[in-house]
């Protein structure tokens, strides 16, 4: 029993030792008084290594802000970005990134929840996915959803897919949009309603983009509501 418990000690200090270890490897991109606060990982560029995306704030005091209206407080309006992170046999490689992420607080609209606090960023069979919840806690009763695909192809992560669901919290009204850049077709989704004891068949509706977008992960801005059409 003893031999057990020293073995398993050993096996979490490995792989305590080979985390860190791992990070001290990519820590040289974070910039000084920023933070790492979410990672992503996955193969990105299908090479058989695990890539990284990383999501980090700067931590500077003086952008914690006091609030006396609605919502939290104190609101903390730090910068964020996005770094993307390839994997490669001399170590890691800095491949893109993005100074567009809404902060935790915004100060215009201090009961906006973080975005992705129930959002975040994730990396499945080679997309970057980028999630982003927002919900006030005065103010508005619509939750809403948006996705951002991105797929790295020619050097560049293009935008390929945009989905956004929103919900009616009071009513139950559901309604969304779905983007696929690649064929440029729009799908949008109406009528649906998450309260209905009876569910009825939501209105689909089907069109071509009016423009052609070719999006790179550095030209959205991540910040402000998008609008395609």
């Amino acid at each position: 029993m003893l031999k057990t418990i020293i073995a398993l000690g050993c096996l979490a200090v490995t792989a305590t030792t080979f985390a860190n270890s791992d990070q001290a490897k990519y820590q040289s991109f974070i910039p000084k008084n920023w933070k790492i606060i979410e990672t992503g990982k996955g193969d990105l560029n299908q090479d058989g290594m695990e890539d990284l995306a990383l999501v980090i704030e700067e931590n500077n005091p003086e952008k914690i802000i006091s609030n006396d209206r609605l919502g939290s407080p104190e609101l903390n309006t730090n910068p964020r970005a996005l770094l993307v992170l390839f994997r490669t046999a001399q170590g890691y490689q800095l491949i893109s990134k993005s100074l567009q992420l809404p902060s935790e607080n915004d100060a215009d609209s201090p009961c906006l929840a973080d975005p992705l606090e129930d959002g975040g960023i994730m990396i499945s069979k080679g997309i970057l996915k980028i999630n982003l919840h927002y919900w006030l806690s005065c103010g508005s009763w619509y939750v809403t959803n948006n996705n951002f695909s991105f797929r790295y192809q020619n050097g560049k992560f293009k935008l390929i897919g945009f989905d956004q669901n929103s919900f009616h919290r009071a009513s139950g009204e559901e309604s969304g949009v779905s983007i696929n850049f690649l064929t440029g077709k729009l799908k949008k989704t109406t009528d649906g309603n998450e309260f209905e004891e009876t569910a009825k068949p939501a209105r689909v509706e089907w069109k071509k983009l009016k423009q052609h977008y070719d999006l790179n992960l550095e030209h959205v801005n991540f910040k402000e509501p998008p609008e395609f059409q």
